[in-house]
């Protein structure tokens, strides 16, 4: 696009110039016919292919634009050797070659270094010393003005690969924090919700009063459930996989996540630990966590009064999570939830996987395998 934009922006030059210095070479010519002679033709010609190739050197690309310079480059050299001439066209193409050129433009200049130091004419020599000095100047011109595009296309990478990280780091950013929204904060508003149900529905003797304002706490903590997932929608729209910052819970506090389940649903809920116990890298750890905490809360949610088993299963290579309700199943599990989705994130980043589905028997199973060692990870 850029280039494009930059060959629309010389197409007048590349048109216009080559043409207005072959008329002047010519008008130059036919005014000195009469100093010329027979070698008039000859001359005519030369300042034709002095000046013409030009739109080339403008407009072509890499390859033929070098070849023109030397075309043009050597038809200047042979009008000023073979005829001791050359014409104000000419030396104003051959100044536009060596300044589009710029840092390979020596070979256009030393031909008349040469010239100046070899020739016995001194009007040739003259022209030759003029030339080589403008075309040292055009060329260290041409020189900087490569220089300074290539800085500034250089910054303009160097800027473009910073936005990109920009970019990069925000995204893993909002994906870590619409995790630890679904995962905690939810989590928590999840709980008040439960709490306030299951106090209304079991306190005995509870006012009527009472009962009104723990519906109201329930309804109102329901309500912000439905505004984060609006919000976490928002979130997850454009958040691609991110940097995951550890948070401190692991599966010491896991015991305590079950209790507080218990409580709060007021159904059965078990932890069952088997295998031989291993430690864990700490990211293992918060992920089994997560996934159990998340599996709570969908079973809460989803199978209230359900009971729960929530199974650690230490293997060889592996550490298997299974959570496992005896609600109504699938159905009414919401599958394609944040929580499982995060679920299956937070997984993925410790190299482990999810899988999600009805349970022989009925209810709903959330299973997850995770890399029980280290080494595993790396």
């Amino acid at each position: 696009m850029g280039e494009e934009s930059s060959r629309e922006r010389r197409a007048p030059a590349v048109r216009v110039l080559p043409v207005g210095l072959g008329v002047l070479s010519v008008g130059e010519v036919v005014l000195r016919s009469g100093q010329l002679g027979g070698s008039f033709a000859a001359v005519l010609l030369l300042a034709l292919a002095t000046t013409l190739p030009l739109a080339l050197v403008l407009g072509a690309e890499c390859g033929a634009r070098v070849g023109a310079a030397l075309a043009v480059s050597a038809g200047c050299v042979l009008a000023l050797v073979a005829f001791g001439t050359l014409t104000v066209g000419g030396v104003v193409a051959q100044l536009a070659c060596v300044y589009v050129l710029g840092r390979w433009a020596g070979p256009l200049v030393v031909p008349y270094v040469v010239i100046a130091l070899v020739s016995d004419q001194e009007g040739v020599r003259i022209v030759a010393v003029l030339v080589a000095t403008l075309a040292s100047a055009a060329a260290a011109t041409g020189l900087a003005r490569h220089v300074r595009s290539a800085a500034q296309a250089h910054s303009a990478t160097e800027r473009a690969f910073a936005d990109t990280l920009l970019e990069h780091a925000a995204r893993g950013e909002r994906a870590r924090i619409a995790r630890e929204l679904h995962d905690v904060v939810a989590h928590h508003i999840s709980m008040i919700a439960v709490q306030a149900e299951t106090a209304r529905l079991t306190t005995p003797g509870l006012p009527a009063e009472g009962a009104t304002r723990l519906l109201a706490i329930g309804d109102t903590a329901r309500t912000a459930l439905t505004e984060m997932r609006r919000l976490l929608g928002v979130l997850r729209e454009d958040a691609g996989p991110g940097v995951q910052r550890r948070p401190q819970p692991g599966l010491g506090q896991l015991l305590d996540l079950v209790d507080e389940s218990r409580e709060a649903g007021g159904a059965r809920t078990r932890l069952i630990v088997s295998g031989p116990l291993a430690p864990l890298d700490p990211g293992v750890e918060v992920t089994a966590y997560r996934i159990v905490q998340e599996a709570l809360t969908n079973a809460r949610r989803h199978a209230p009064g359900a009971a729960v088993d929530v199974e650690l299963h230490y293997g060889e290579e592996e550490l298997a999570v299974r959570v496992r309700d005896n609600g109504p199943g699938p159905a009414a599990a919401g599958a394609a939830g944040h929580g499982l989705l995060g679920m299956r994130e937070r997984a993925a980043s410790a190299g482990g996987s999810v899988r999600t589905g009805p349970a022989a028997g009925g209810g709903f199973l959330v299973e997850a395998r995770l890399p029980l060692r280290t080494e595993a990870l790396r």
